[in-house]
């Protein structure tokens, strides 16, 4: 029986220390945290962590920066991190850099890691971009890669665009300046020229990032895109005249049709029309139009024709 009593007095005194934490409570006072023991069984109540906001309120009262406990409850049950943001607000303080709670709890909601920013505040990243690949104005092709020194913009970090846009603007800005150059030679003598052009045009508007320096880390030679070009443009008039030769040819060859064609109907026609002499003949000697006397001078004639014709022409042994 009194083992009983013992163990339900112990459980019963693990459940009053979960809802009325007096260690936490203890530890408050210690470090000069003025909280109350009935605000922290309120917070079990409203389901918030009171170790979370007491660690919180004691880090920050460490450093200096006084952080009310209503202003940390309400960022934790708005699914903030309140670690985090108190870890942020002492780094920027030990920095000198300008970062309020509202701005630091805006920046945590919105999604992004606001100690990673301000580390990279403090401490610049470079970004790597890829290969950027872009055609001088003398036709030959050029890869740039580039590295991208940038420092978080506290102020845009809310809004701002991330990596993403900066390479893209910077590898636009790479195109653009390698396209704008006579000769690749220009470039592969002097490519700082390409971190200048680009650097001076403010690509880093509307980012989260300030970009301090961009270093073009290697240029390469690529094809001869000119001469490709060229050739292929060669290639596309070669095809071009050889189908119109093949339409002249095609044409030449149904007009030979065609008069063979016709050369075949009037020479039907001619036979045609010889098929009607002897018919006529015929019909003149039944109407007497025409004597035997005629008809003999007329074959004749027509021999003799054709053996004039006969002597006119050379012989086959003349030609060989």
């Amino acid at each position: 029986m009194y083992l009983a009593w013992t163990v339900v007095f112990i459980i019963g005194f693990m459940i009053l220390l979960y809802f009325v934490p007096i260690g936490l409570w203890f530890q408050a006072q210690i470090t000069n945290v003025r909280i109350s023991l009935l605000q922290l069984i309120f917070m079990r109540w409203r389901k918030v962590p009171p170790s979370v906001i007491v660690n919180a309120m004691i880090a920050s009262k460490k450093a200096g920066i006084d952080l009310r406990r209503d202003d940390l409850e309400a960022h934790y049950l708005a699914g903030g991190h309140v670690g985090a943001v108190v870890n942020a607000l002492i780094s920027a303080e030990k920095a000198n850099l300008p970062l309020s709670f509202k701005t630091a709890t805006a920046i945590d909601l919105a999604g992004r890691d606001i100690l990673d920013a301000v580390h990279m505040s403090v401490n610049p990243k470079i970004i790597n971009t890829p290969p950027v690949a872009a055609m001088a104005k003398d036709g030959i092709q050029l890869i740039a890669k580039a590295r991208v020194t940038v420092r978080a913009s506290i102020e845009n970090l809310v809004g701002g665009a991330g990596e993403e846009t900066v390479l893209a603007r910077v590898g636009e800005g790479i195109v653009s300046a390698i396209g704008s150059s006579h000769s690749h030679k220009e470039v592969l003598e002097n490519p700082d020229s390409i971190s200048k052009l680009v650097l001076g045009r403010g690509l880093d508007a509307g980012t989260a990032f300030e970009i301090l320096s961009i270093d073009i880390a290697d240029v390469d030679v690529g094809k001869n895109i000119g001469a490709e070009l060229q050739e292929n443009q060669a290639r596309a008039d070669l095809k071009v005249a050889e189908a119109k030769a093949e339409e002249r040819r095609a044409m030449a060859v149904a007009h030979e049709q065609e008069m063979k064609a016709l050369a075949q109907e009037m020479k039907a026609r001619v036979i045609e029309a010889e098929a009607e002499i002897p018919k006529a003949i015929s019909q003149a000697f039944r109407e007497g139009n025409l004597g035997v006397m005629d008809y003999y001078n007329m074959k004749n004639i027509i021999a003799d024709t054709e053996m004039r014709e006969s002597i006119s022409k050379p012989s086959k042994k003349k030609k060989e």
